[in-house]
């Protein structure tokens, strides 16, 4: 039975308007792709708390961050492959070093950009941001969370970077049924034999792929939904590990930097044991619709499911 869907970009235009409505410092920031980041609702609503400052990315960022030196709270955003793509510097420097109060949302990471190719496909977001101080790092899971996240972030003082999906996805929660917390994780399947550990459109995978192992092969596999990738839950890692003694990881980012490698971190550290990223191979994309780019990529439940079963044969040798 198909699973309902939502929308990350219609749920964060939203949601924008109705924080604009209970906040008025809140102010708006963005790089001639409001329209499809669904944060033009907010520049119809509040036009003159609302700053489309055309193609100029840095400018994006550098301006949020005056913005934000001046007592409002911006969201700022545009495509991934931009923001981080194409302002590092700004993002470090203007942002990050001050601790500013700058909420950097972007859409269109990950593969799932689809057609527009290689040139738009933001794989190396959660590797840029992650090593870059004071930042937070958030990928929701659907609409939902991402509807909750932005709520916590607005609430928040400092400096956020929170990716979404450009497609439609599977909704993980429930509209009236999310408690999410930043800086912690969620566990939304349990089990005891093997752990995915999944961010962004690969929790619903990594819940497809659970739902098959327990039918189809009596595995029990528990999936964390890892929102935060930074500060990263790591007593929900470190838990994993002594309960079930194998962990995947699955990704919509090349498998170096990302939430491979922040999980990987903590268990080397902590609880070193058996486990395996699934993710990018250190490769470009191409141009492609979603669903084929994610089978060729193998970032699919047929893949988090067939990863997780040879994990656990190894487990039992």
């Amino acid at each position: 039975m198909a699973r309902p869907m939502g929308d990350m970009r219609t749920g964060y235009g939203e949601t924008l308007v109705e924080l604009g409505a209970v906040n008025k410092n809140i102010v708006v920031v963005g790089g001639d792709t409001t329209q499809s980041l669904k944060t033009s609702l907010f520049g119809d609503k509040y036009p003159d708390r609302f700053f489309n400052v055309g193609i100029s990315e840095s400018n994006v960022v550098s301006i949020a961050a005056g913005l934000a030196l001046a007592g409002k709270v911006p969201f700022a955003g545009t495509y991934a492959a931009f923001i981080p793509g194409k302002c590092v510097d700004q993002i470090r420097n203007a942002i990050a070093y001050g601790n500013v109060n700058v909420k950097l949302v972007v859409s269109h990471g990950g593969l799932s950009v689809g057609p527009d190719g290689a040139s738009h496909q933001q794989i190396e977001d959660y590797a840029i941001t992650r090593a870059i101080p004071n930042m937070h790092v958030i990928v929701p899971a659907d609409e939902i969370a991402a509807r909750k996240l932005v709520y916590l972030v607005a609430e928040m003082h400092g400096t956020v970077y929170m990716r979404l999906a450009r497609p439609k996805s599977a909704l993980v929660y429930e509209k009236n049924g999310v408690d999410l917390k930043l800086g912690k994780s969620n566990t939304v399947r349990d089990g005891s034999d093997v752990t995915v550990i999944a961010c962004g459109l690969m929790v619903p995978e990594a819940v497809e792929a659970s739902d098959m192992l327990k039918k189809e092969n009596g595995i029990s596999c528990r999936v964390i939904d890892m929102f935060t990738l930074k500060p990263i839950d790591k007593d929900a890692i470190v838990k994993a590990a002594r309960d079930t003694g194998a962990i995947v990881t699955a990704e919509e980012h090349n498998i170096y930097g990302g939430l491979g490698s922040a999980v990987a971190e903590v268990l080397v550290e902590n609880y070193p044991t058996s486990m395996r990223r699934i993710g990018v191979k250190d490769t470009f994309g191409e141009s492609g619709e979603h669903d084929e780019l994610l089978a060729k990529y193998g970032l699919t439940a047929n893949d988090i499911a067939r990863t997780v079963q040879e994990l656990v044969k190894e487990k039992k040798r």
